[in-house]
């Protein structure tokens, strides 16, 4: 066990990691394990951010205000700290220029025969058009194919979030299907876009999928995240 509470290294595979940095429009992306001190910029970012982010958060009995004091974040951090020792996630704070401006999560990891996981992200407001979440979702779905050894990543994103939907799309996520009625968001159980890839569409790992995002930026305007 690391001095901050993490697994050796070797205890799952491709965990702990620091990942990147990539070179964006809003400037260098990396990710990183969350630590106890990135508490402050996750309420800060997140309280700020309300109107961005609760319409497509998991429904709660709480307040937003409730939902982001210094106890949550503890308790956040600590549900996660516990998924990442057993391997079913993988919990990524995304940086810009080393500042906390995100997260990331490579979450419900699957072994076996399966071997796939779903991505999940949100990003502070003050970067969006800079490719900040589209370099993270490249780092940690190339990671997911590499060291990590899977197989698949889904995405699930309501027809209506139409920026997160560029941000798969943009490096080569496949829209598979139509899920109704899937998640408790904000208040209502939600209809979601189902977006996948396999290991097998992106042989080069993380370099593929900023190759294909690198394409598409040429003669087309910012990137919604």
């Amino acid at each position: 066990m690391t001095a901050d509470g993490w697994p050796s290294a070797g205890r799952h595979p491709g965990w702990p990691a620091k990942l990147g940095p990539v070179q964006v429009r809003a400037g260098a992306v990396g990710l990183r394990p969350l630590r106890r001190s990135d508490g402050d910029r996750w309420q800060l970012i997140r309280i700020r951010d309300e109107a961005l982010i609760s319409p497509w958060d998991a429904t709660s009995a709480l307040s937003w205000a409730d939902r982001h004091t210094r106890v949550q974040w503890h308790s956040h951090r600590t549900l996660l700290m516990s998924a990442s020792r057993r391997g079913e996630v993988l919990p990524f704070v995304i940086e810009l220029g080393g500042q906390f401006i995100g997260q990331i999560t490579v979450g419900g990891i699957q072994r076996g025969a399966l071997r796939s996981a779903w991505v999940g992200y949100w990003v502070d407001s003050t970067v969006q058009g800079g490719g900040v979440a589209t370099a993270a979702v490249a780092l940690a779905v190339g990671h997911a194919f590499g060291p990590v050894g899977l197989h698949r990543v889904e995405a699930t994103i309501a027809p209506e979030n139409t920026a997160s939907q560029a941000v798969v799309t943009h490096v080569g996520f496949r829209q598979e299907g139509y899920l109704q009625r899937y998640l408790d968001i904000n208040g209502s159980w939600r209809d979601h876009l189902l977006y996948a890839m396999t290991r097998e569409e992106v042989p080069g790992g993380t370099a593929d999928l900023l190759a294909r995002w690198s394409v598409l930026r040429r003669g087309a305007g910012p990137t919604p995240f």
